[in-house]
């Protein structure tokens, strides 16, 4: 399966490629229950390409946000999108015996892409030999910006409210996290009885990352408002940015899919803005020389009528 655009190579945000996709790739998963399937998306032509492995929401699989995965694969990235188990196209019932793990086993799943870029690399024709292992990066929506966030740095908080074990991989160098989660203090009883994996510690999210938050994203799973998503960037230290969209709910403008049913606040703008700048980070997080960062920053500083604000440290 193809996706063309131009036959222009990648060389930035405005020159898109020709996208190859391929799926599903399984990779053997002993233990799991069901070997994991992925989606790889890569441009058609270009060597030493930066790797972006995506963890999806809860329900969706690796045919999920096509929006972004689209975008940056034509914009030079290989993207890599795992099915966890709670996606919809799986139908594993609530009272299946992993239900309760499912959220440790997401990070597993990402660590197994990792550990299987070779198979990945040698099933998607024209791949072999162009991929660049020194330069990975991860990227999440919702609870897969939870389970991506545990591979910059992020832990899980005990009961005894002493940080778990430490998930954090050194194969990864920076993160995209959009719409993720806020500190465990603030969960409805609800979620704190039923989602124990929601009380985060960002003490030692270290790793560079943009944090992506919609001033609308009311969340039925906290008590605090739609602040409680910049809970990830006040509370984690080092190189991170913030960017706050304006009027944005829990899709952020439609990053699940096109037309996606759950999308609530529809806005291709928006989209286009978090496509552009989610981009233009992980280009100058995993090559310091790249300007797109800078520029993309100036240019929504600059603008009249933006979109959302960003705020660094």
């Amino acid at each position: 399966m193809s996706d063309s655009n131009t036959t222009n190579p990648p060389k930035g945000a405005d020159a898109p490629t020709t996208v190859i996709s391929a799926r599903p790739v399984v990779l053997p998963a002993p233990g799991r229950g069901e070997d994991l399937q992925v989606r790889v998306s890569a441009p058609a032509t270009g060597t030493d390409l930066p790797v972006i492995v995506f963890s999806h929401g809860f329900g969706w699989s690796m045919d999920g946000y096509a929006p972004l995965a689209d975008f940056w694969a034509a914009h030079g990235f290989v993207v890599v999108q795992p099915t966890h188990l709670d996606s919809r196209t799986l139908g594993i019932p609530a009272e299946d015996p992993r239900t309760p793990r499912i959220w440790r086993i997401r990070i597993d799943d990402l660590k197994r892409v990792l550990d299987g870029l070779d198979v990945l690399e040698a099933s998607v024709p024209g791949l072999g030999g162009r991929l660049d292992r020194s330069r990975i990066a991860v990227a999440g929506h919702s609870w897969g910006a939870q389970t991506a966030s545990t591979l910059l740095g992020a832990r899980v908080l005990g009961s005894d409210g002493v940080p778990g074990e430490d998930l954090s991989d050194p194969r990864v160098t920076a993160g995209v996290l959009l719409a993720l989660i806020g500190l465990g203090d603030d969960l409805t009883p609800f979620a704190a009885e039923n989602f124990p994996f929601m009380k985060p510690s960002f003490d030692t999210m270290t790793a560079p990352a943009l944090i992506v938050a919609g001033d609308h994203d009311q969340s039925h799973l906290s008590t605090r408002g739609p602040d409680w998503f910049t809970d990830p960037y006040t509370y984690s230290p080092g190189d991170k940015s913030l960017l706050t969209l304006f009027g944005a709910e829990h899709s952020l403008g439609g990053i699940p899919g096109y037309e996606a049913a759950e999308t609530t606040d529809e806005h291709p703008a928006r989209v286009a803005l978090i496509q552009q700048l989610t981009w233009a980070f992980l280009r100058s997080a995993l090559y310091p020389e790249d300007t797109a960062w800078k520029a993309a920053a100036t240019a929504l500083e600059e603008d009249p009528n933006p979109l959302g604000k960003l705020q660094s440290k």
